[in-house]
């Protein structure tokens, strides 16, 4: 196994506590197993228990994304506190490239790993979107580049960032995780804060809050900082390219894709020829298909209101909108004054969060009449149907709630398919 001496070096003759076992906390487990039979290892779920067991003092605790470090705050020393990344990335993060933000990052993630698979056919991916980094391990050598998508609870807790660091946006998102949302972006920003002389950190300068935060911070980043935009030349270049996924949201994940890529010696054409064949990801303004005139589309990862708004905007005829979901508290007026001023005429709040959403749409009205047609429902069985006879032929109605799904659906990815199922029968029968 390519570098195990160094990865054994960091949990060697340590007392570790497993804090969390479900599909990383196992891998986890396994590749200690492996590599240190004997390894001293304490496994523990759900919060109240392992805030216990770290209070009898372990030399590491490995914690899983799902837990928010502050409930360990009192309870043991905070520098004991590592994961699955932090310990993935002190190995072979000199490999690594390493996209984050909060919204946009795994269809990021699978264009470079579609572009870096041309250039070089020893590239793996792993992260955020399902594979666990240390299952990948046994399959890296010295040649090989590995590409992962990393989410704020993954990045918090780590001493080497990754060589290709891309941080593409910050909004308002997993604030029941942090104290403030200043800890989240700096979450977020670790993957630039905790790079090396020599690696490169690109940041989009469009997103106000990230410009400024990057700005506060330069002189605590050692490495190569670099901005993007949608207004640059590279754009302009990109603009003109063959490309199917459509929204300048979308244009600004090819500009960093081939910022990033070009720094890795990747040429022009390999990447305008790889951006050309990229159809984008499932539950990502994703094509449902069209029926009876109507076209359907699912952006079911879509949790928050900038995400619904630049998928609204990038496919334009859109006629029906489902928003609102699981509550998490993000603020929601500008996603209300959208939708108030929008060409959107059939509109659909679901759940909790839609029924602020509405709140914030009626206060944007002002009191006067909208022309549109409002549902609040939180059954797809019968919001898609009431969707289906509403909207005019031609348009599309889209699925892209701003809102979490946990209220309802198991992820995201559920809430798409049963949309998906949904439109598909509805227009069958």
């Amino acid at each position: 196994m390519y570098r195990e001496e160094q990865l054994k070096a960091l949990l060697q003759g340590k007392r570790l506590l497993l804090a969390g076992y479900g599909r990383e906390g196992k891998s986890t487990e396994r590749l200690v197993r492996t590599i240190l039979p004997d390894a001293d290892i304490t496994i523990v779920e759900g919060n109240e228990n392992i805030v216990k067991e770290a209070a009898k003092g372990y030399d590491l605790i490995i914690k899983s994304p799902g837990i928010p470090t502050f409930v360990f705050e009192g309870h043991c020393d905070l520098n004991t506190i590592t994961s699955q990344t932090d310990l993935f990335l002190q190995v072979y993060g000199s490999q690594t490239i390493g996209v984050t933000g909060t919204k946009g990052k795994s269809t990021t993630t699978n264009l470079i790993a579609a572009i870096m698979q041309h250039h070089n056919p020893n590239m793996l991916m792993a992260g955020n979107m399902g594979i666990p980094l240390f299952d990948v391990i046994p399959q890296i050598d010295e040649e090989t580049t590995i590409v992962c998508e990393f989410s704020c609870h993954q990045l918090e807790n780590i001493h080497r960032a990754p060589h290709t660091a891309i941080l593409l946006n910050l909004f308002q998102e997993h604030l029941d995780h942090y104290h403030s949302y200043l800890d989240y972006q700096l979450a977020k920003l670790q993957s630039g804060l905790k790079q090396k002389e020599g690696d490169n950190f690109f940041y989009c300068n469009d997103n106000e809050e990230l410009s400024t935060l990057v700005r506060e911070k330069r002189k605590e980043m050692s490495g190569n900082v670099i901005s993007y935009s949608i207004h640059s030349e590279q754009a302009e270049l990109l603009r003109g390219k063959a490309r199917k996924l459509q929204g300048d949201h979308n244009l600004t994940n090819i500009v960093v894709a081939y910022l990033a890529a070009k720094s890795l010696g990747v040429s022009d054409q390999l990447i305008f020829d790889t951006v050309a064949e990229f159809n984008g990801l499932e539950h990502r303004m994703e094509l449902v298909g069209t029926y009876d005139g109507v076209t359907y589309y699912n952006d079911s990862i879509s949790t928050i209101p900038e995400a619904c708004i630049a998928a609204v905007s990038a496919l334009q005829k859109v006629d029906s909108l489902i928003v609102g979901g699981f509550d998490r508290g993000i603020e929601y007026g500008v996603l209300g004054d959208f939708l108030a001023h929008s060409e959107v005429r059939n509109i659909v709040f679901v759940g909790e969060a839609g029924k602020r959403i509405k709140t914030e749409y009626e206060n944007a009205l002002r009191g006067s009449p909208s022309g549109k047609n409002i549902l609040v429902e939180s059954d797809y069985n019968i919001l898609v149907p009431w969707l289906k006879e509403r909207t005019d032929k031609g348009k599309i109605c889209l699925l892209s709630p701003a809102a979490a799904s946990y209220d309802a659906f198991k992820n995201f990815e559920e809430r798409g398919r049963i949309y998906k199922e949904l439109v598909k029968g509805s227009s069958e029968n």
